[in-house]
């Protein structure tokens, strides 16, 4: 009887310890896992574990997502699941203080009910009920954040909206930061409409717009941002000089021709809208904008223009791609940054010492830069003229640079004197004694500011894929590096900075670029010889239809010599269609090539490795045995 249930009773026991260690070692290594991408988009950065371990509160965070529907979205059901990943590896940083939960909303339930009074978004499918992929953010005194949906294609951008929201919900007061800007889509509070940059910050921080006729700076404004801002008035001047001695916080965007200035269409056609500086602040902190534009063929973003009738790509030695080589690898704002900041007409720094003040060059361009005119660059000029006017410097010109220590004002005698017409000033005049405080020749703490000599960077055009939303440079990040910087949030520095996940086909862009470069020239002159010959073909068919139309000899009126040249031209268009598409087939006969090997590989490799395995172990058995 020992020996009828043993071996079932110790197989059954086998069974179940197998089960409990292996739920124990799966609730034990729920969070552990290996991350073989290059940019280690699946491993949480330092910043996140920073932000999570010091939570000062318990937050709780609860996913929204009807796994019904999204079953039949591949792309959400995966999504889905990385997301699920990420939060649990929050939660298990967190500790005590981060509470995971998840909740499935059916039909008219208590639990679509709350998705729906929290914010978030109900997506229409193809069936009859929605498709909720949301999170709900709360922290101990009720303060709500939402994420009203989870979208696919942010995945590059998951780790840093998480950590945001847990960021804001750990301290629920953002720093608020005062704008002064004349350009269009950078006024507004953020969340409608603007620069995908405006949206950005308005995520984060609390957005105080400065109206064009401000008479004063809130005291709630923690930090300035001034982009674009060439019609200020001396007083106005005064107010921004006299914050920052007391705050000492402020990015500041100038630029010597700003093309986003002049398609914005409100500032007229004068040279004097389009170029902002700083002005006699500058000159106490010890830097000017100079007066041209800085061009820099070595780090030439390449742009499509048109040269000869053809449509060609070009490198357009105006539109700067500051690359790390060109950064400051060293300072809290570049350092992280891993790829370009893409600038466009961009302008030239000039520091010279200032006792007190230390300046730091940010971005900068390659060793042989050039100075262009205002006005070449302000006529979107193509990349041929821009290099004709190109004369080789000797050494690189500063982008943008920080300026650290403690300033003196730029108004030695006090507020400038009132003049008729200036509200500012007669603002000023009023206060005087009452609540306007004391006039201040010396910075109360040593001041940060941060200069940078461009602001056509902020259209969305020049880091923004407008396909896909996704940014393919790092403008965004170095201004929001550079805000976090000043109002003292480091931790999401990190964050922002991490190269999007996004892995461009090397091998195949290389075949791409060979391909164009062998068949460029040929395809160019070919298309040119068929526009001839077509051109002067339709003349020869004119000709020869107007007297034999009704006859129907199509060549009447063509003497033997155009008639042999007109057959020849039928023929040799012809042919030149036929090598043309010869061009194409060859264009793509390398890269259709590695794409057939990929598929065989994907569809046979896994068997034929299996297959070997099975080989390999029954021929080695074989030889064992005998």
């Amino acid at each position: 009887m020992f020996d009828r249930f043993f071996i079932p009773a110790i197989s059954t026991l086998i069974l179940i310890i197998f089960l409990l260690i292996n739920t124990l070692v799966q609730s034990l290594s729920a969070g552990a896992r290996i991350d073989f991408t290059q940019n280690k988009q699946f491993t949480l950065s330092q910043g996140t574990r920073t932000t999570l371990q010091k939570l000062s509160e318990p937050i709780d965070l609860t996913l929204v997502y009807t796994r019904r529907v999204g079953q039949d979205y591949p792309a959400v059901r995966a999504y889905a699941q990385r997301v699920r990943e990420v939060l649990q590896s929050y939660e298990g940083l967190g500790g005590a203080n981060l509470r995971l939960a998840e909740i499935d909303p059916t039909p008219f339930s208590i639990d679509e009910d709350q998705a729906l009074a929290a914010g978030i978004t109900a997506v229409a499918t193809d069936g009859t009920d929605p498709l909720y992929f949301g999170l709900i953010g709360r922290n101990a005194v009720d303060d709500e954040l939402v994420i009203p949906f989870l979208a696919p294609e942010r995945e590059s951008t998951l780790e840093y909206d998480l950590t945001r929201l847990v960021a804001r919900l750990d301290n629920p007061e953002p720093a608020t930061i005062g704008i002064i800007t004349e350009l269009p889509n950078m006024e507004g509070d953020g969340q409608s409409g603007g620069y995908f940059i405006l949206r950005e910050i308005a995520a984060l921080y609390n957005i105080v717009t400065l109206q064009d006729d401000f008479t004063s700076i809130p005291s709630e404004i923690d930090a300035l941002l001034i982009a674009h801002a060439p019609n200020i008035t001396e007083s106005q001047t005064y107010l921004i000089d006299q914050f920052i001695l007391e705050k000492g916080r402020a990015l500041i965007l100038v630029d010597p021709a700003s093309t986003i200035a002049q398609a914005s269409g409100i500032f007229g056609t004068g040279r004097q809208n389009t170029r902002s500086d700083l002005g006699i602040l500058g000159d106490a902190w010890g830097i000017t904008l100079e007066e041209n534009v800085a061009a820099d063929a070595s780090n030439a973003l390449t742009v499509t223009t048109t040269e000869d009738g053809r449509t060609i790509e070009a490198p357009q030695p105006l539109f700067i791609g500051v690359s790390r080589g060109s950064m400051a690898l060293e300072d809290t704002i570049t350092a992280p940054l891993s790829l370009t900041v893409n600038l466009g007409a961009a302008g030239a720094l000039k520091i010279f010492d200032k006792a007190g003040i230390v300046s730091t060059p940010l971005l900068f361009t390659s060793v042989s830069p050039s100075y262009i005119t205002p006005d070449l660059a302000l006529q979107n000029a193509p990349p041929k003229d821009v290099l004709q006017a190109y004369s080789a410097l000797e050494s690189s010109l500063i982008l943008a640079a920080r300026l650290s220590g403690n300033l003196t004002t730029a108004f030695p005698s006090g507020p400038p004197i009132s003049q008729a017409g200036d509200p500012v000033a007669a603002e000023l005049a009023r206060l005087s004694g009452e609540s306007a405080g004391p006039h201040r020749n010396l910075s109360n703490q040593p001041a940060e500011i941060i200069v940078l000599a461009d602001t056509d960077m902020l259209d969305d055009a020049f880091h923004i894929d407008h396909r896909s939303g996704s940014p393919y440079a790092e403008n965004a990040t170095f201004i929001m590096n550079a805000l976090d910087n000043l109002t003292g949030g480091s931790d999401l520095l990190q964050l922002r900075s991490r190269a999007p996940n996004l892995r461009p086909m090397v091998r195949v862009e290389a075949m791409r670029e060979k391909a164009q470069n062998e068949f460029f020239d040929e395809q160019a002159r070919l298309e040119n010889r068929l526009d001839q010959a077509q051109s002067r073909l339709e003349e020869l068919q004119t000709i020869g239809a107007t007297g034999g139309f009704f006859s129907g000899d199509l060549d009447a009126d063509l003497t033997p010599e155009e008639r042999q040249e007109l057959g020849e031209l039928r023929q040799s268009v012809l042919e030149t269609r036929e090598r043309l598409r010869a061009i194409e087939r060859d264009f793509r006969r390398e890269i259709d090539g590695l794409e057939n090997t990929l598929r065989l590989l994907n569809i046979w490799g896994g068997p034929l490795i299996v297959v070997l395995l099975g080989f390999f172990i029954w021929l080695r058995k074989k030889r064992l045995q005998t």
